[in-house]
């Protein structure tokens, strides 16, 4: 029941009892606002927007004058009070981004990790399968090489003229790296400029008058006469001895780098070329010393040992090479050679060391299939450095000895005996020392003292269990006792 107003403007009981209280929300004429506004605040269902209800609280609070502090609560429980489940989804879903912002990089970081394992282990598969192909590549390809030789030999003997015609085929090897830049490359470049690019192997100046005749002329004398005494040595011996013989170059390498460069003593290596040298002297005791076997030693033994010389001299003057650079030199050895060597199979001809009777008599077809063969040798062998591991490169060469050893039986050209085959075993042996790298031995110290670590992990962890397992079995009241 409602009574009069109040000098103090406080108009009901109800407001009496608000004000007595001390009702937080409380200001005069609280009782006839809230009438109003129940008539003018429509209830809604939980979890239901309701944005009228608080258009309509707001448009019947404003026009009073009440701060925000005392309208803010109200508002705050029927905001509570209408949409209370709303609140808490909110909630949850506030959280949940929360936790995702969290998780988010480490589970991104875990995906980067196992694709960039992912991507190693690829790369590494790609590495081997490219390597087991350029092995196969290489080997067959020198083996193919040296047998041709030996079937041009049965009607044409012209081993200088086989040499410089051979080396004439070395000025396809930048145009056969220019045809892959085309082929590969997003960023193609034309044959000039990428010619400028390479020719930085000679100096900062690119190739001139003067490193082409300085450079470019030792290089070539040394890749001739390294080739013109494999061939000669093929005369003498059988295929399997001159590429078994040749394969000593790693050895005289080191000696070389030990010598000329001051590179690393190795034992190991040492030993190799003991080892190679062992070999040689009792491949030339397989024949008994017999004059054309050592005549045929001595060739292989001096081929070999001008391939290291040459090798030496261009990481002395010329450094390391990529494909490109290794390229542009080999195609200027291959020029050098048709300008200023051609003289010397027409010397030799008119002299008649080196005689056919017309050039239509010649075997083209084996001249053709030995150079492009070599050319091919060649190109694999700086390929495979740029696609798969170096040291594979090496062993395909080492595999061209069993290779040879295969088609001379097969021709039945060769007869083994013990001595022949120790010193050909012996040899290969050196050559895979030397592909040794120069901290093998810390490498192998470091792999022996893993496996003794792994060892005594075990070893503890087998004591712990025995442990554990003895402790139980007093807990239950029984102790396992061995049997003697």
């Amino acid at each position: 029941m409602d009574v009069k107003a109040a000098p103090n403007g406080v108009a009901t009981i109800e407001d009496r009892i608000l004000r007595i209280t001390g009702y937080y929300g409380y200001y005069p004429g609280y009782s006839s606002q809230k009438s109003t506004s129940r008539s003018s605040v429509t209830r809604c269902k939980p979890g239901a927007n309701c944005p009228s209800s608080h258009s309509g609280i707001s448009r019947q609070l404003s026009p009073l004058s009440v701060t925000e502090d005392s309208s803010a609560p109200i508002l705050e429980l029927q905001s509570r009070g209408s949409s209370g489940v709303c609140g808490h989804r909110v909630e949850r879903q506030n959280r949940t981004g929360d936790d995702g912002t969290q998780t988010h990089p480490e589970n991104s970081s875990q995906e980067n990790r196992i694709k960039a394992r992912c991507r190693s282990c690829t790369s590494m598969v790609l590495k081997a399968i490219w390597g087991l192909l350029i092995i196969l590549s290489v080997s067959s390809s020198w083996v193919g090489t040296t047998q041709i030789v030996k079937i041009t030999y049965k009607n044409f003997y012209c081993p200088f003229f086989m040499t410089w015609f051979s080396t004439n085929w070395n000025i396809m090897f930048f145009p056969v790296y220019y045809s892959g830049h085309l082929a590969t490359a997003q960023e193609k470049q034309s044959p000039m400029k990428k010619f400028r690019e390479c020719s930085r192997i000679f100096g900062e100046d690119g190739l001139t008058l003067k490193l082409f005749l300085k450079r470019t002329a030792p290089f070539s004398i040394l890749w001739t006469l390294t080739n013109y005494l494999y061939l000669l040595a093929l005369k003498k011996l059988t295929a399997t001895d001159v590429s078994a013989l040749f394969c000593c170059n790693k050895a005289f390498v080191f000696l070389l780098s030990w010598i000329v460069l001051k590179d690393r003593f190795m034992g190991v290596r040492i030993v190799a070329a003991i080892m190679a040298i062992t070999g040689i002297v009792m491949m030339a005791y397989a024949d008994n010393f017999h004059t054309d076997s050592i005549i045929g030693v001595a060739f292989a033994v001096g081929s070999a040992s001008t391939s290291a010389l040459y090798k030496v001299l261009f990481k002395m003057f010329l450094g390391s090479a990529n494909f490109g650079e290794a390229a542009h030199f080999v195609s200027t050895l291959g020029f050098f050679n048709l300008i200023f060597i051609s003289f010397t199979p027409v010397i030799l001809y008119f002299t008649k060391v080196e005689h056919w009777s017309s050039f239509a008599a010649l075997p083209w077809g084996y001249l053709c299939g030995m150079a492009g063969l070599w050319l091919a040798f060649n190109i694999l062998v700086n390929v495979g450095v740029v696609l798969t591991y170096p040291i594979l490169i090496s062993i395909g060469t080492v595999l061209s000895v069993p290779g040879n050893a295969a088609v001379d039986l097969l021709k039945q050209e060769v007869i083994f005996n013990v001595v022949r085959l120790a010193a050909t075993i012996i040899i290969c042996i050196g050559f895979l020392l030397m592909l040794l790298p120069e901290e093998w031995d810390e490498i192998t110290l470091r792999f022996i003292n893993s496996l003794k670590e792994k060892k005594s992990e075990e070893h503890v962890d087998d004591i712990t269990d025995s442990s554990v397992h003895l402790r139980r079995s007093r807990a239950n009241g029984t102790v396992s006792i061995p049997l003697a």
